[in-house]
């Protein structure tokens, strides 16, 4: 057996996955790897990324650029161009990122679920009655990132970003494991919710989930990071048309993307919980 495989299997005991991702110092490990892996030194940036293959799948073949500057600059690479094309179909709403597809389905009235058997309300997740009655009996789905994946998020479609909300809370892990446990975890989370219409006029609504060691997310239209750290207004006005594939963002290290939209979407062929999907493909489509 490999140390990696040694490695992985050793974590995947549930109970011992969960004691090492969550009972912890979650804010306070967080803020360490968020000034830790920006640190620009050779040696650091070199055991780091050594250190994070040996316990990942960490593949940097695709990356654009062969030298990083941090171990942040790493986990927030570009790829090579044309590596991510966007479903060209303006029927369909693509992924916005590589990721895990999760829980999905339609929504019941305004309750999505995050494993089977373990409900939360789209009221608790997004924190307005009025976003929640323009998804009412609509689709939700789950993309949750590993660390190794690509970490930047992109339009699904062509869209008007209308307003940001960002919503303190913890940072619980969101791995299968912390799902099963933690209820309502998503709803727990510091997040914030993308509040976007479709030139025909639907709501679909993006909302980025931070998670232990990722409490962090760019947001280029903003030009500013919200984390836990961001003082003032919460609820950030904008006015900005995007191109399904045009880039959005960043997280720091890896999380959830929440994608919810109209009931008159339905869902593209081999979306399948498990499946890896990558930014671009087909994800939902208008019946």
């Amino acid at each position: 057996m490999t140390v990696k495989a040694l490695i992985a299997s050793f974590t995947q005991q549930e109970d011992l996955n969960f004691l090492l991702t969550n009972r912890i110092p979650r804010a306070a490990l967080t803020r360490f790897m968020g000034w830790f892996s920006k640190i620009e030194n050779p040696l650091v940036r070199d055991f780091s990324i050594a250190l994070w293959k040996l316990f990942s799948d960490l593949d940097l073949s695709e990356a654009r650029k062969t030298h990083f500057r941090s171990l942040h600059d790493c986990f927030t690479r570009e790829l090579k161009p044309g590596l991510r094309p966007f479903d060209p179909d303006p029927a369909v709403v693509a992924s916005p990122s590589d990721g895990i597809v999760g829980a999905h389905g339609r929504i019941a009235d305004t309750e999505l679920f995050q494993v089977k058997g373990a409900p939360y309300s789209l009221l608790d997740l997004v924190g307005d009655s009025a976003l929640v009655d323009q998804h009412r009996n609509g689709s939700f789905v789950t993309l949750r990132l590993t660390s190794s994946m690509y970490h930047r998020f992109h339009a699904p479609y062509d869209a008007h970003i209308e307003r940001v909300t960002l919503i303190h809370g913890d940072v619980w892990n969101v791995n299968p494991i912390a799902l099963k446990r933690v209820e309502r975890l998503f709803c727990k989370n510091e997040r914030a919710v993308i509040r976007t219409h479709l030139p025909t006029g639907e709501a679909v609504t993006l909302v980025p989930v931070a998670a232990i060691l990722v409490a962090s997310i760019r947001l280029h239209f903003l030009d500013m990071v919200l984390n836990a750290q961001t003082r003032g207004p919460v609820n950030f006005p904008c006015d900005v048309n995007v191109t399904k594939g045009e880039e959005l963002g960043w997280f720091e290290h890896g999380s959830t993307i929440i994608i919810l939209a109209p009931g008159d979407f339905t869902f593209c062929d081999g979306i399948a919980e498990g499946t890896r999907i990558r930014a671009g493909q087909a994800l939902l489509k208008r019946k």
